[in-house]
């Protein structure tokens, strides 16, 4: 009898399709695990899918809109699979799922993927769908003062690097910054946590150096801050920030030490590591995934009704403020705690 598909017969096609390098065919077979192990739809009140002019190319985004009174809040968000795989359908029920329980619309953005479109390509994508919900707020019932961005992986890159654009670029004010898994710094693979889970525990350090190879040029832009954006020269005045990592993740010391310079430089921040989990579990619906989904929705919950457009400004002079406006621990302290059981159920 034929077994079913599982999470680790799956895993072992990914492997094989990355030693072959052969990048169209990954790109498919990834995408169409994610989409199976995220589980059914939940319904939400609205989905619209439309394109937008960007830099070079027209840039798919789909907008969720929950139940519920207009104006509503914005999260721009960006999928995972390491600038080569992910599209708009392998994060729709997170994108549902954080639309309903904070109650405000959520915008996926298709941004171009390497090796066809290698660096930056990903980045202007990014920045000119935020740039356009910026300037289309009443369009989509938004509130112009409530604009977050958040991503996982490669996405959690993608937003930590729109918020430096925004500050560099005097750009669209952003309220929120929810980083979940990112990489911080591509320059370096050398932390503990990649020498440590480097192997064995889902994304291995050999998977995340041929995507590197895949999405950038070439060495040279390892080091630039929007590739690596815990090298920027200056990352004061951003926007306050949630970053979750895993325990067992190959990026969770990418993550903290971004947390550390958040706070290190005024950023009011909070971070949370979670036991057992890495960035595959982002996304499916089980208890090692309620606890990260559950502090997400908290904190964006918490971010866009404290929020107001006297406090979340993307410059020096604000920066005194946003420890009060964030939802933070006592004194812009960093939670490090690991945990991860005291959510079982909250999906």
């Amino acid at each position: 009898m034929r077994q079913p598909l599982n999470y680790l017969t799956a895993s072992m096609l990914v492997i094989v399709l990355l030693i072959a390098s052969c990048a169209p065919t990954f790109r498919t077979v990834v995408n169409f695990k994610a989409k199976i192990f995220q589980g059914t739809p939940e319904e939400i009140a609205k989905v619209e899918n439309l394109n937008i002019a960007g830099s070079e190319v027209q840039i798919p985004l789909r907008i969720y809109t929950p139940e519920g009174s207009s104006p509503f809040p914005i999260l721009v968000f960006m999928h995972g699979g390491g600038w080569v795989t992910g599209n708009l359908d392998t994060c729709d029920n997170i994108c549902r799922f954080l639309a309903n329980r904070v109650g405000c619309i959520v915008i996926s953005v298709d941004y171009r993927l390497a090796p066809k479109h290698k660096f930056p390509a990903a980045v202007e994508d990014v920045y000119s769908a935020v740039q356009w919900v910026a300037e289309n707020v009443t369009r989509i019932n938004g509130d112009p003062n409530r604009i977050a961005v958040g991503g996982v992986s490669a996405g959690g890159n993608l937003a930590a690097v729109v918020c430096l654009m925004s500050k560099h670029q005097n750009g669209p004010s952003l309220v929120f910054q929810l980083l979940a898994f990112p990489a911080t710094n591509l320059a370096s693979l050398e932390t503990d946590s990649y020498r440590d889970f480097g192997k064995g525990y889902g994304l291995t350090k050999s998977h995340v150096k041929w995507f590197r190879k895949q999405y950038l040029n070439s060495e040279d832009d390892r080091k630039n801050p929007y590739v690596s954006p815990l090298l920027a020269d200056d990352l004061t005045g951003l926007p306050p920030a949630l970053i979750i990592t895993g325990k067992y993740d190959v990026a969770r010391d990418d993550g903290k030490a971004y947390a550390t310079r958040l706070k290190q430089e005024g950023v009011s921040v909070r971070y949370k590591c979670f036991a057992g989990g890495h960035m595959a579990h982002w996304g499916v619906k089980s208890d090692r995934a309620g606890a990260a989904l559950h502090a997400a929705v908290s904190a964006l919950s918490a971010a866009f009704s404290k929020c107001s457009p006297n406090v979340y400004k993307l410059s020096q002079a604000d920066t005194d403020d946003l420890g009060d406006a964030c939802p933070s621990d006592p004194e812009n302290d960093i939670d490090d705690d690991v945990f991860g059981e005291e959510c079982n159920n909250c999906l």
